[in-house]
């Protein structure tokens, strides 16, 4: 059996390196929470939830992206800021992995997907 998840991170990462995205970390863990991507541009480091889920599903990808998690991975991205000494403006975005039978189908990248008001 095939850890999608895992999977879908891998297809997310080479989607945005092929977008011209810098893979700065994978996976990286705080006690506040995971996030799955961070990348960088020329002026932003972007911390990225990749969320996988069937073609035919109920809802869309970054619908599970909910607001405790947004506050999770923010909390998570300003350890990482901290700890890398950071300059670049931060941003949030969503990496939706569409697959059917275990194979990707489709993937659409959203920036500035988070919202929190």
């Amino acid at each position: 059996m095939m850890d999608i998840g895992a999977y879908a991170e891998r297809k997310a990462a080479i989607f945005l390196n092929k977008k011209g995205y810098d893979i700065l970390d994978v996976n990286y863990k705080t006690r506040h929470g995971e996030i799955d991507l961070i990348v960088r541009n020329r002026k932003e480091i972007i911390f990225v939830e990749v969320k996988a889920r069937s073609e035919n599903s109920y809802a869309e990808p970054k619908e599970f992206v909910q607001r405790e998690k947004q506050k999770k991975i923010i909390a998570a991205s300003q350890r990482y800021i901290m700890n890398h000494n950071c300059k670049l403006q931060p941003r949030y975005d969503v990496v939706e992995v569409y697959f059917e039978k275990d194979e990707i189908k489709s993937v659409k990248h959203l920036e500035n997907a988070f919202t929190l008001d």
